[in-house]
């Protein structure tokens, strides 16, 4: 089974952790409050519970190559923990499997420029540098 298709000009955010039903709520409430427009297709399915980067992957893999998605967030224990909410990013479509964190003060900004094609996950990937967060171009 394919992962969910975001919702038109959104990224996908996975609810993999399902532990804590009120860290979910408040990282829902951060990405609605990160921006005044919707940039997250949040989908909290318990199917994904504790499923980790290899498993998407296989998963987006058997999937057919027109319900296939480049990108995908996962809201795990880390991100549902953190006060900045820091998300998983994980391509799946260029490096499939390259990670790196993304609080969520800084997702709406990335959301936007995947969903358009105005910037690709290694540009994001790379200027998360060694502490493997992004936290803005220049910001380090």
């Amino acid at each position: 089974m394919p992962l969910p298709q975001p919702h038109d000009l959104t990224t996908l955010v996975l609810r993999t952790d399902f532990g804590d039903d009120a860290a979910w709520e408040a990282l829902c409430a951060a990405l609605d409050g990160a921006d005044e427009h919707p940039c997250a297709t949040r989908v909290s399915d318990p199917r994904f519970a504790g499923a980790g980067v290899q498993e998407l992957l296989a998963e987006e893999s058997a999937a057919a190559e027109d319900e296939r998605i480049c990108e995908v967030f996962l809201a795990d224990a880390t991100a549902l923990a953190g006060p900045e909410h820091p998300l998983l990013a994980v391509d799946l479509f260029t490096e499939p499997g390259r990670t790196f964190r993304v609080p969520v003060r800084w997702y709406p900004e990335m959301s936007a420029n995947l969903s358009i094609a105005n910037m690709d996950f290694a540009e994001y990937a790379d200027a998360a540098g060694p502490s493997g967060t992004f936290r803005g171009f220049g910001d380090g």
